[in-house]
């Protein structure tokens, strides 16, 4: 479901891709079979778009990515954590509105 500007984060990449990274980081946990997630997928490709080369975006597959999502308290999708420096900067539960998330990655980039 990750598209040219979307990256497939997984339990083996997430720290080389999200914890090391230079950049903020934009991460989607979500599952193929959430209906919200779906929703919410386009704006995540729009964000991706966007902020192209000041923030990295990528997504979970929770199901298919445990280790990850245990991790960071996964307990409902989807959700999104923006990252910054490896640190957990915000957290939004739920369908968020793209302008919600524009508010807080404005104020990391």
């Amino acid at each position: 479901m990750a598209s040219q500007t979307v990256l497939e984060l997984t339990d083996s990449n997430f720290e080389s891709e999200v914890i090391k990274s230079d950049v903020p980081v934009l991460v989607d946990f979500w599952a193929e079979w959430c209906q919200p997630c779906k929703m919410l997928a386009p704006t995540i490709d729009e964000l991706a778009a966007e902020y192209d080369g000041k923030v990295k975006v990528g997504k979970v597959d929770t199901d298919a990515n445990r280790e990850v999502s245990v991790q960071f308290g996964i307990s409902a999708i989807p959700t999104v954590i923006l990252f910054k420096d490896g640190e957990i900067q915000k957290k939004f539960v739920g369908l968020t509105p793209k302008e919600q998330f524009k508010e807080t990655l404005d104020g990391l980039v």
